[in-house]
């Protein structure tokens, strides 16, 4: 018994820190892509796989369209977290809402020890 509420109490614990890390990588990239700094968010976030497919003048571009400001402040209303074989994942969905406007958001992240974006989605709300 005591072994089963150790087992239980690991997991949730390895789990709820999967969770705190993946919005921790959704939060500061996003705060990044607001403040317009796309090199840093393109560098630092971006999986190189995801970084050939997009170029990072693709991406600044992207981004600068979206015409994010100050008043723009992100919420997350889907996060989930996986492991399989030592390789965590994360999906992150949410939108950025901004004064008059809001724009969807969708990330995966994925790795085992430095998570990086292999997937995004950044469009203006329909």
């Amino acid at each position: 018994m005591l072994l089963a509420v150790v087992g239980v109490a690991l997991l949730l614990n390895l789990v709820g820190g999967a969770t705190a890390k993946a919005k921790g990588l959704a939060d500061d990239f996003t705060k990044l892509v607001i403040a317009g700094d796309t090199d840093a968010a393109y560098d630092d976030f971006l999986d190189p796989a995801l970084q050939d497919k997009l170029s990072k003048e693709e991406f600044a571009a992207g981004v600068q369209s979206l015409k994010l400001d100050g008043t723009c402040k992100p919420s997350y209303n889907d996060l989930k977290v996986s492991t399989e074989n030592g390789n965590n994942a994360a999906d992150v969905a949410g939108v950025i809402s901004c004064d008059g406007k809001e724009v969807d958001l969708a990330y995966r992240f994925d790795g085992n020890k430095d998570m990086k974006m292999i997937n995004i989605k950044l469009r203006p709300k329909a």
